[in-house]
C-alpha cells in the first residue's frame, strides 16, 4: 500500500520541478473538503498536507490516531501542536522541512482573497501562490486517470451496487418497498452491511410525484415509491473513499404514449452513446450525439451526459457538449454514462451507469437499468 501512495507523490513531485514551485499546501477541512490529501497520504480527512520538491513531505492532522492507523507518510504532527491555527501549521511544518526563505509555495487556488492576504501577511518570508492551472490543478488532472488500486476499489464499490440493485428490484416487486423513505433506508443499510464506508452523496429517491425533478427536493419523503408512472432512484456508494454511481428508472403499469417514448429515447441515448466512451474520442462527442437524438423528438436533457468519479462524485472529465476537443477518454477514467428526460406532467426517466474506459474500448462496471413493473 505505501508504495502506491509514493507512486503518486512522485509524480507530483516531478510536476513540482518543472514548475519551479518548493512546496505546496493541501488543505482539507469542514469548509473546503480537499480529496487530494486522501489521494496522497490515505488520511481520510481534516488534515494540511505539505509537500516539498525534494521529497520530504509532512501530514498534519485534526485526529493523531486516524492518522497514525490509516497514512502512508514519514512524518505525522498533529494539529493541537499549532492550536489549530492553519497558517500557524503551515508555518511551523516549513519550518520543520526545513524550507529556505523566499522559497515559492503553493495553496489552494479556492482560497478566498481574505484568507491569501492573511497568509501572505503572516508568512513574509516566503513567496505565496495562490493561481488556477497550478498543482492543486495538477492534483485534478492526474486523480483523472486511475491507478490499479482505484479502480479495484471502484469495482468493489460497483459489485456492491449492484447487489443492492437486484436487492431494490426484488422487493419492489414483492411490494416490500412502498416508500421513498423505505427504499433510502434499504440502500444506506445494506451498504453499511457490506463494509462501505457511507453511501456516496445523499440518496435521491422519487416517486411518480416528483420524478420531473433532475434532483428531486428533498432528496427524500415518506411518498409512495414505484407506483404507477415513473419514478427515479439515484444512489451510490462509497468503499475506501471511492464512489459509485446509478440511476435507476422504475416503469409500473400502463404508460402513455409520451411516456413510452422518453423510455425509448433514454435507451437509445445510452446504448449510442457508449459507443464514444472510448480511448482517445473527445467527451463532446458522447454529449452531441446524445443531444442529436433528442432533438430529433424535440426533447432536450436539461444536464451533462456524465462526469467522472474516484474520491469525489463529480470529478473531472465532464461529458458535455461545450467540453474542449483536447478532452478525450483515456484509458484508467471511470465515467458514468446517464442520459435523461424530464416532463413535469409525464415525470422523469434517467439510466444512469459508471464506465471504465480500457485500451480496447470501456466495461459497464455498474448493472443500473429501466425496470418495468406491471
Amino acid at each position: 500500500m505505501k508504495s502506491i501512495f509514493e507512486k503518486r507523490r512522485n509524480i507530483l513531485i516531478e510536476e513540482m520541478k518543472n514548475t519551479n514551485i518548493q512546496a505546496v499546501v493541501f488543505s482539507d477541512n469542514e469548509h473546503h473538503r480537499n480529496p487530494a490529501v486522501r489521494y496522497y497520504t490515505n488520511h481520510p480527512s481534516d488534515a494540511i498536507f505539505i509537500i516539498t520538491k525534494n521529497g520530504k513531505s509532512i501530514l498534519c492532522p485534526w485526529d493523531i490516531n486516524i492518522a497514525n492507523q490509516k497514512s502512508f507518510v514519514e512524518t505525522i504532527i498533529p494539529f493541537t501542536k499549532f492550536d489549530r491555527d492553519e497558517i500557524k501549521a503551515v508555518d511551523g511544518i516549513l519550518k520543520n522541512l526545513g524550507l529556505p526563505e523566499n522559497s515559492r509555495i503553493e495553496i489552494s487556488p479556492e482560497t478566498s482573497y481574505l484568507d491569501f492576504l492573511d497568509f501572505v501577511d503572516r508568512l513574509p518570508q516566503y513567496d505565496v501562490s495562490c493561481k488556477k492551472h497550478g498543482l492543486h490543478d495538477f492534483a485534478v488532472e492526474q486523480r483523472m486517470i486511475k491507478d490499479e488500486y482505484e479502480i479495484q476499489c471502484t469495482k468493489k464499490a460497483c459489485e456492491i451496487t449492484n447487489k443492492i440493485i437486484d436487492t431494490i428490484e426484488t422487493q419492489i416487486k414483492k411490494k416490500k418497498i412502498k416508500t421513498e423513505l423505505e427504499v433510502a433506508l434499504l440502500i444506506e443499510s445494506e451498504c453499511r452491511k457490506a463494509g462501505c464506508e457511507k453511501t456516496s452523496f445523499e440518496t435521491l429517491a422519487a416517486g411518480p410525484s416528483r420524478s420531473f425533478a433532475i434532483h428531486c427536493f428533498p432528496s427524500y419523503t415518506n411518498a409512495n415509491f414505484a407506483e404507477n408512472g415513473l419514478s427515479i432512484l439515484d444512489f451510490g456508494v462509497c468503499y475506501e473513499g471511492y464512489a459509485s454511481d446509478v440511476t435507476l428508472t422504475i416503469a409500473k403499469g400502463k404508460l402513455s404514449e409520451k411516456q413510452e417514448q422518453m423510455l425509448s429515447l433514454v435507451q437509445e441515448a445510452f446504448d449510442e452513446a457508449l459507443k464514444y466512451y472510448k480511448k482517445d474520442i473527445p467527451v463532446r462527442n458522447a454529449a452531441m450525439k446524445v443531444d442529436k437524438i433528442f432533438a430529433k423528438a424535440k426533447m432536450k436533457m436539461p444536464h451533462s451526459l456524465g462526469h467522472g468519479t474516484g474520491l469525489e462524485i463529480h470529478e473531472a472529465p465532464f461529458v458535455k457538449s461545450k467540453a474542449s476537443l483536447e478532452t478525450v477518454f483515456q484509458p484508467g477514467m471511470i465515467v458514468t454514462l446517464e442520459p435523461g428526460l424530464y416532463e413535469p406532467e409525464l415525470g422523469g426517466c434517467r439510466y444512469e451507469n459508471d464506465i471504465l474506459i480500457t485500451e480496447s474500448g470501456n466495461e459497464v462496471l455498474t448493472q443500473s437499468r429501466i425496470v418495468r413493473i406491471a
